[in-house]
């Protein structure tokens, strides 16, 4: 009997997934995501479900390399030309954490708009009194102004959140124009942000959106408005927010996603104290995560035995 192809996960994926490979593949997880560490471990690999950012040369060092697999949707973290140079099949899972991301979006919002766990906390430390001062400061979501940039399937489960089941006003900007979901009113980028009360940064991270929120949009926002990004890091000007934020002249910003990750522990971002920040997880709960590692495992099955996966990413990869 051959001996079953390789398959490197550069993270850990759900149990299930493991499962679903495990017959008809060997198993290997990189020690770090460190690029000589990527570059080593997929020496032998004929696959890669890939979590963290591969090198940009890691084709080159992986010759028996028949496809990557995006745990996730976006394909910022593969170098998807090379690999179509190479005639390596590249595919992702689209619509698989739609609803773990877009929920994230709301409980981002509310928790900037009424934090309840500083309340909680402060009730524990400080009393009662000191506790129901801090709602004087807490303010409502319903009529108000949500901006989206980047109404694809994640910005549009948004705005479908936030207008029916919370009665916001949903503004929206993508770059295709004309495409809006019904109940999002179409505007330019600089109105979304002279308009909107809360703005969720969606779109994909490309040669046109790289920095795209920049000292100029960030400074059309209005003095109470707050800034959502769970596209990525990049696409935002990191310097002008953290000036936005420790002058005040916004409300405050939650960011799932960060130019540098894992976050540096010197990054100004930890000094300011109007940002919620978490680690690149919006993506992820049990149901989502389980699901990405199910689909990742069997698209990487397909690939494996030659067949076409069915989100498949780049589809001249055969005639390279």
């Amino acid at each position: 009997m051959p001996d079953k192809p390789l398959v490197l996960l550069t993270n850990p994926i759900h149990a299930d997934g493991v499962a679903v490979l495990t017959p008809h593949a060997r198993l290997i997880t990189a020690a770090d995501t460190e690029a000589a560490t990527l570059r080593a471990a997929a020496a032998e690999a004929a696959g890669i479900i890939v979590r963290a950012k591969l090198p940009d040369d890691i084709v080159d060092h992986a010759p028996r390399l028949k496809g990557m697999v995006r745990h996730g949707v976006g394909i910022d973290f593969i170098p998807v030309k090379a690999a179509t140079a190479r005639g390596i099949a590249v595919a992702n899972l689209p619509g698989s954490n739609t609803r773990a991301v877009a929920e994230y979006c709301m409980a981002a919002l509310l928790s900037l708009r009424r934090p309840l766990l500083r309340m909680d906390q402060l009730m524990r430390s400080d009393g009662w009194p000191a506790a129901r001062a801090l709602s004087d400061g807490f303010a409502e979501i319903g009529d108000t102004v949500l901006g989206i940039l980047g109404v694809g399937t994640i910005g549009s489960r948004v705005a479908e959140i936030a207008e029916i089941g919370f009665g916001m006003r949903v503004l929206g900007t993508s770059r295709r124009r004309g495409h809006m979901p019904e109940g999002v009113e179409e505007v330019s980028l600089d109105e979304l942000f002279a308009r909107s009360d809360a703005i969720v940064i969606s779109c994909a991270l490309t040669d046109e959106t790289r920095g795209i929120v920049d000292a100029r949009l960030i400074g059309r926002m209005r003095p109470h408005a707050v800034l959502i990004n769970v596209s990525r890091g990049a696409v935002i000007d990191t310097a002008a927010l953290v000036a936005a934020l420790k002058a005040e002249r916004i409300g405050g910003a939650a960011l799932d996603v960060f130019e540098v990750q894992p976050l540096p522990r010197d990054s100004e971002l930890l000094a300011c104290q109007n940002v919620l920040l978490t680690p690149h997880s919006a993506a992820l709960t049990a149901s989502s995560s389980r699901a990405m590692a199910v689909g990742a495992a069997e698209e990487m099955l397909r690939i494996l035995r030659g067949e076409r996966p069915i989100n498949l990413v780049n589809p001249d990869y055969r005639s390279a």
